[in-house]
């Protein structure tokens, strides 16, 4: 796995911002599998050939149509919160969106020329949201509210992958694999599966398995480009089987330069357009960023405390589990009590799943088909994707 590390380095300048971040960085130890009997019949390729061939590309320039495909298995309350699935009206911020991705299927129009312009529009229904990253500046616009989102990179062209909001956006299937790759390491068993077609190209596909035992993940498998080394595709299934839990790659693929016109934006006349965070101000804001996908349930903020506890890595690789321990000082039980609590602390605690108990005490587990978390009595969350019994087993481990 020497070549990790380049491999990142290299198709990551080039990530075309695909609003899948939120998900991809998340949960980088996810799922998959498409076995593809009868694919093209193609050289044989080892494992680290593949990965340095994904290493070596100079791609620089696409455009396509890619689509993303999410069943987490979120709780209904959790479900209600995201929108439905629907990706169109309200702030035209791109953080606003990522949440949104978690359920259904979408489809995006994307575009890039090299690591200073990048663009995605969201064909989600009739109404439109667009992200267009052009040197400096990065612009998103939703055409149901008619608001514009606007961010300039202080650092200027040039400096694309530095740009925040680029950066934390970066989640084309190409960017996506790079995470994967990024994070497999001596826990990781990676060999090279059935050959596939996407996209109407010959590809290779890459098979990441974990060798640890308890984590929710079955298998990660990367389509990759037989003739460029661009990853097409990454499919993402749980441990236990059934549909796809992610499944990101794109249904159309040109790599010809796209047109300038394709990077330039003006805000429309009328729009309401919001101004985002600059330098200092961003890296503020990113030392917070471990608490997003919490915030993502209603009630949870209330459990703890705000967003301001300690957070501790405990275990390894694909059966990695953080313990946040909230300092909220109001546990499950009193909340049950507290008829002043929130409503939407109830409604949550309501939604959680089944009381486990162990050495740590009592809690409950709130589960997905990929991150669960336990929620102890005593206001420590434990999160990771893992089993409950991997859960309960790393709050036992951890008094």
């Amino acid at each position: 796995m020497a070549a990790n590390t380049k491999t990142s380095r290299k198709a990551a300048r080039y990530a075309v911002p695909v609003a899948v971040v939120g998900i991809a960085a998340a949960t980088v130890a996810m799922v998959p599998a498409f076995a593809n009997a009868g694919g093209p019949d193609l050289p044989k390729v080892t494992a680290q050939q593949l990965i340095e061939k994904v290493a070596a590309s100079d791609v620089e320039q696409l455009s396509g149509t890619a689509k993303l495909t999410t069943d987490l298995g979120l709780p209904k309350i959790a479900s209600g919160l995201l929108g439905g699935g629907g990706v169109t009206g309200g702030s035209a911020n791109p953080e606003d969106k990522l949440a949104q991705l978690a359920n259904g299927s979408h489809t995006f129009r994307v575009a890039a020329d090299g690591p200073d312009r990048q663009k995605l529009t969201f064909l989600d229904g009739k109404d439109e949201y667009s992200l267009i990253h052009n040197g400096a500046d990065v612009w998103g616009y939703d055409s149901k509210s008619n608001e514009v989102f606007h961010e300039k990179n202080p650092e200027g062209a040039g400096k694309g992958t530095e740009h925040k909001t680029a950066d934390r956006l970066a989640g084309s299937p190409q960017q996506i694999a790079q995470e994967i790759l990024k994070a497999a390491g001596p826990t990781t068993d990676i060999s090279v599966g059935d050959t596939a077609q996407v996209a109407g190209r010959d590809a290779y596909q890459l098979v990441l398995k974990p060798k640890q035992s308890g984590s929710t993940v079955g298998s990660v498998q990367i389509a990759v480009d037989a003739k460029n080394g661009v990853p097409l595709r990454v499919q993402l299934l749980s441990s236990q089987g059934g549909k796809p839990i992610v499944d990101a790659g794109f249904t159309k693929v040109d790599f010809a330069k796209p047109s300038a016109d394709t990077f330039k934006f003006t805000p429309p006349k009328g729009a309401k357009v919001t101004e985002g965070l600059e330098g200092e101000e961003h890296g503020k804001a990113g030392k917070d960023e471990h608490w997003k996908a919490l915030e993502s349930f209603p009630g949870l903020d209330a459990l703890t405390g705000g967003g301001n506890g300690e957070v501790k890595v405990l275990g390894e690789g694909w059966a990695t589990v953080a313990r946040i321990d909230t300092g909220a000082g109001q546990g499950l039980k009193e909340l049950e009590k507290d008829k002043n609590a929130p409503k939407e602390a109830q409604q949550f605690l309501n939604s959680l799943g089944d009381k486990v108990t162990g050495k740590f005490g009592e809690g409950r587990v709130l589960s997905t088909r990929l991150v669960n978390a336990l929620i102890t009595d005593d206001g420590k969350v434990y999160v990771g994707a893992v089993t409950k019994d991997a859960l309960v087993k790393a709050a036992d481990s951890a008094k």
